[in-house]
């Protein structure tokens, strides 16, 4: 806000030293209107008039934007609530499944006593069991599944 405030007070100077460097007496016609003033003075009001035809036309694209901008924040409203619910069905499926889901078996600490047919016939021999009546009783096990 202060940098404006500096740029105006500069611009204002500048207008001023101009004006008195520039008051030669000037004359403007166009078609039968006429105007006499000094040259800073017209030169000021040229450019006045330049700028409110610049913000002419420049507001529809303004405006434009500010409809855009509005539309665009509604939009984001609009899906940070769908987000919002959508992360609460989320929270209440999440429960359902945990509520539903079977309890884990209790860890008796104790291995398998069946270890399968494919994984005794491909493990390493310190893999293996040493007696011979175990891997009998492995070998009838996966007979019967």
């Amino acid at each position: 806000m202060q940098l404006f405030l500096i740029l105006g007070i500069l611009a204002a100077v500048g207008a001023v030293s101009f004006a008195l460097q520039n008051d030669v007496p000037v004359s403007v016609m166009l078609s039968n209107w006429r105007f006499d003033s000094s040259l800073a003075v017209i030169l000021l009001l040229a450019l006045a008039l330049g700028a409110l035809i610049a913000a002419l036309v420049s507001t529809p694209s303004v405006i434009k934007g500010q409809w855009a901008r509005a539309r665009l924040r509604r939009q984001i409203a609009s899906l940070q609530k769908d987000k919002d619910v959508l992360e609460q069905r989320l929270r209440q499926i999440e429960q359902e499944i945990a509520r539903l889901a079977p309890e884990p078996a209790p860890s008796t600490g104790r291995p398998e006593p069946y270890v399968g047919l494919k994984s005794t016939l491909l493990s390493s021999d310190h893999d293996k069991p040493n007696d011979d009546a175990s891997t009998a009783r492995v070998m009838q096990r996966a007979r019967r599944s």
